[in-house]
C-alpha cells in the first residue's frame, strides 16, 4: 500500500532500553531511501496522491483480495489492525466480517487518515476506527489487537524495527501479525524490485522480535502471505 510509517523522520519515542537497530546509510537506488536494514534497502514511499491506484478496478483480479481475506480467518468480535491502511481498501472488507469487533485503520499520512475518517462515518463501517500512526509507532493500546495485517507496507517502513516492536506490544498474547509482500524473484510480478521481498528476508527481519513464525501461504497470485504469532505467555 502507500507505506504508512515510511516518512524518514527521527523516532519520537524510541525505547532507550533497546539497542539501536543496525541501520546503515549508503548510496540509494532510484526507488530507495539510501537506508539499509538487514541487507535490504528500504523502499521509497508512494504518497497519498497515489490513493486511486489502491482502488483500481483491476486489483481484485490481479491480487485476489478475496483470497487474502479468507486466509485471515476473521471471526466476529475480533479486534484487527490494518497497518498502513491507506484508502481503506482492506479495512472496508474486514470491518463487516468482525461485526461487533473493531478494525483499527492506522496510517501515518494525515490525508489518508482523513479518507479513513470519512469511511468510518458510513453506517456499514461504524466499527472502523482511524488512527494517526507515527513514523516509529503504531500508537495502539497495549495487548488490544487479535490480528494485525500489513499489506505491501512493511518494505517501506523507515523504522521497521521500531514499528514492529510497537505492534508486538499492541498484540494480545497469542495474537497474529500477517505480512503480505510482493514476491521477490518472481518475474511474473510486475513490481519494482525494492517493493518486493522474499519470504526468507521477511522471516529474517521478524526473527529479532518476540514473534514466532506460524506459516506461509502462497495462495495469492502475486504476494507472500507470512504469518507470525506473539507467544501466548506475554513477555
Amino acid at each position: 500500500m502507500l507505506g504508512a510509517f515510511a516518512a524518514p523522520l527521527p523516532p519520537a519515542n524510541a525505547d532507550s532500553s533497546v539497542a539501536t537497530p543496525p541501520y546503515r546509510q549508503g548510496r540509494g537506488s532510484p526507488d530507495g531511501i539510501g537506508k539499509f536494514y538487514q541487507g535490504r534497502e528500504i523502499a521509497a514511499v508512494m504518497g497519498f496522491e497515489g490513493a486511486p491506484w489502491l482502488d483500481r478496478p483491476s486489483r481484485a483480479g490481479e491480487e485476489r483480495p478475496d483470497l487474502l481475506v479468507e486466509e485471515l480467518h476473521l471471526q466476529p468480535g475480533m479486534t484487527v489492525a490494518d497497518i498502513g491502511a491507506g484508502s481503506g481498501y482492506l479495512s472496508r472488507r474486514m470491518a463487516p466480517l468482525v461485526q461487533t469487533g473493531r478494525v483499527f485503520a492506522v496510517d501515518v499520512q494525515p490525508q489518508m487518515v482523513a479518507l479513513l475518517t470519512r469511511l468510518s462515518q458510513r453506517p456499514e463501517y461504524k466499527n472502523l476506527m482511524p488512527i494517526q500512526g507515527g513514523a516509529d509507532d503504531v500508537r495502539l493500546p497495549p495487548a488490544s489487537v487479535d490480528l494485525a495485517v500489513l499489506v505491501d507496507v512493511y518494505h517501506e517502513l523507515a523504522y521497521p524495527y521500531e514499528v514492529m516492536r510497537s505492534l508486538v506490544r499492541a498484540l494480545k498474547p497469542g495474537g497474529r501479525v500477517v505480512l503480505v509482500e510482493y514476491r521477490a524473484g518472481d518475474p511474473d510480478v510486475p513490481i519494482k524490485t525494492l517493493h518486493k521481498m522474499s519470504e526468507a528476508q521477511i522471516r529474517r527481519e521478524m526473527s529479532v522480535l518476540p514473534l514466532v513464525w506460524d506459516h506461509t501461504s502462497e495462495r495469492l497470485p502475486m504476494q507472500h502471505f507470512v504469518v507470525f504469532r506473539k507467544p501466548a505467555s506475554d513477555s
